[in-house]
């Protein structure tokens, strides 16, 4: 067998990492250049290269932002000054593509100046120091070509300079026994992207050159000795194998019995045999890229059509979201907290995403900077809770008093004027004591039988969740009943939380504001001379129209009391927030 050799495909690259005593920085890969092995691959495989460039995209989506940045202009600006926004797409993609990125960082006085991109792959990580630390990065511009000679440049690793020079800044998440450098994420999916590499290589090959197919090339003229044998392998190889083998080769014989003679090994279903291991090499790199739909980043996904799983697209989309992007953006954000902290800046720092708003999902998130967070979208501001237990003051009464000065419940309700014809036939009423107005409204008034009726609003349900806003909690605890009049105020003095083109904030009709699950519910009480009231009776059951009508109680009309009084935010068209969100 020593007469037939066998070409083999290159072993599948893992990276190694590798102390040299005579060296002060650790090599990455077999020949310290491992970094060039992933761009390699990225630049070649299409399945990679779009993975990759889809969710370095989604990583920066439309740029780094800040939730306080109305209330902190100058820590704001400063931010803006210091990072860049070309800057930041580079480390979005180095990030994703090495599994690294790296800031360079400049100081003047003791404070960050700016924080600039500086390629990962020039940097090679110092030896770990007495302390356990990497105190300083090597640079070579290209370590492929760095020889014995060269002495590459040591930069102080960020914190471990003079406050003076520049610093370097390594962004990289956690693998174990992998303290110097971290492999990338895909890593189980590199032998695949290579394989791509190889096949698209090959079949441009094929289609230019028609050299396909595996080869036994035999030299009929006697065996030479080993030397030789491989001298002509190497030529041979040269000439004829690889992605680029040439069509023609010329040989030059003593007679035909001697000739060089080359046999196909024929491939059986060739074009089946390609389509397969294409689409395997596709799909192992979606799985090893954790890409929950190839639709997210523009590839098509067999016969499926592009509209024909809207709902899977929307959930995929989230988890992909969540469980893939949010990981790398709290990895940058965090390297730029620890960056803008030298300057003792604070901010709340968040990437606004691509994501189309319909496929937000903002249901949990109780707060308009929660919104703002999930989607990227600055929020005009919405009243805080002390403004608006603020905007309610002193005012409103507690019920048991005016149970106990001869008032009864004589009916509830949320306002419904479309259901009043239908209820009027399950008359039912029941009553309950509530409590005593010192000032009268202009809804309260007499029924023709000299009875006192009065209106009242009470913040309903009174009930809360764990997510309430604090506002929710203490109006739904207080309990108390509330004039139109002390509710329908349009004050200029809380202009700054109306909506755009309003000149107030009206409590009345927006309630708690966007989202909230509560609503107005109207009480309407008679004073009953005589009547001892019990406190411990049910509450009262609606009394419909009819019934009202024959106590004499004049019912509010819609411009006194809106639909939208009845309506909790939650359930308003946009939530209750003035425009799509």
């Amino acid at each position: 067998m020593e007469n037939l050799h066998i070409v083999n495909l290159s072993s599948y690259n893992r990276p190694q990492v590798k102390e040299d005593k005579k060296r002060k920085w650790v090599a990455y890969g077999s020949d310290n250049n491992y970094y060039q092995y992933l761009i390699d691959l990225y630049i070649n495989s299409t399945t990679n290269n779009a993975i990759i460039n889809g969710v370095s995209n989604m990583i920066y989506g439309k740029g780094l932002d800040a939730l306080d940045s109305s209330s902190k202009p100058d820590e704001y600006a400063a931010l803006r000054s210091i990072f860049h926004n070309d800057c930041l797409k580079k480390i979005a993609l180095d990030l994703k593509l090495l599994g690294e990125a790296s800031f360079q960082v400049l100081y003047q006085d003791g404070k960050v100046v700016k924080s600039e991109h500086f390629p990962r792959q020039t940097l090679r990580a110092e030896k770990y120091s007495d302390e356990g630390n990497i105190e300083a990065y090597y640079y070579h511009h290209d370590w492929e070509k760095a020889k014995p000679a060269d002495k590459p440049k040591r930069i102080a690793a960020f914190g471990f300079g003079n406050g003076s020079e520049p610093e370097i800044k390594i962004i990289k998440k956690y693998v174990s026994s992998y303290d110097y450098y971290c492999p990338v994420d895909y890593q189980g999916g590199l032998a695949y992207a290579e394989l791509e590499s190889e096949i698209s290589d090959y079949l441009i090959n094929d289609v230019q050159n028609g050299f396909s197919g595996t080869k036994v090339v035999n030299f009929n003229n006697g065996v030479p000795d080993r030397e030789k044998q491989m001298q002509i392998k190497n030529d041979v190889l040269s000439k004829l194998t690889g992605a680029r083998g040439e069509k023609v080769i010329i040989a030059f014989n003593n007679n035909a019995e001697s000739k060089t003679t080359i046999d196909d090994v024929p491939l059986d279903n060739a074009p089946a045999h390609y389509e397969y291991l294409s689409n395997e090499c596709g799909q192992k790199l979606m799985v090893s890229h954790r890409v929950t739909s190839p639709l997210l980043l523009g590839i098509r996904d067999g016969n499926s059509g592009l509209g024909n799983n809207a709902d899977e697209i929307k959930t995929a989309s989230l988890l992909f979201q969540n469980v893939t992007i949010r990981p790398y953006q709290d990895l940058i954000v965090d390297c730029i907290d620890s960056i803008l902290s030298v300057n003792g800046i604070s901010l709340r720092l968040y990437f606004k995403t691509l994501q189309p708003l319909e496929f937000i999902d903002t249901d949990n998130a109780v707060t308009d900077e929660a919104r703002e967070e999930e989607t990227g979208v600055k929020l005009s501001k919405d009243p805080t809770d002390q403004e608006l237990l603020d905007m309610i003051g002193d005012v409103g009464e507690d019920e048991e008093k005016l149970f106990e000065e001869g008032w009864e419940l004589f009916d509830e309700r949320p306002v419904d004027y479309d259901q009043e014809e239908a209820l009027d036939k399950m008359l039912s009423l029941a009553s309950v004591v509530p409590n005593r107005a010192t000032a009268q409204s202009e809804l309260d008034g007499e029924t023709e039988t000299g009875k006192t009726y009065m209106v009242r609003y009470q913040y309903a349900p009174l009930i809360v969740s764990k997510n309430s806003r604090e506002f929710c909690k203490k109006m739904v605890s207080a309990k108390k009943i509330y004039r139109k009049e002390d509710l329908d105020k349009q004050s200029t003095a809380n202009g700054e939380l109306a909506a755009s083109g309003e000149s107030s904030y009206n409590i009345f009709l927006h309630i708690g504001g966007a989202n909230c699950k509560h609503y107005w519910l109207r009480k309407t009480y008679l004073f009953r001379d005589g009547i001892k009231p019990d406190p411990n009776s049910p509450k009262a059951k609606p009394a419909y129209k009819s019934e009202r009508a024959k106590e004499g109680i004049k019912e509010p009309s819609k411009a006194q009391e809106p639909d939208l009084v009845s309506t909790s935010p939650s359930k308003r068209p946009n939530k209750g927030y003035k425009n799509p969100r």
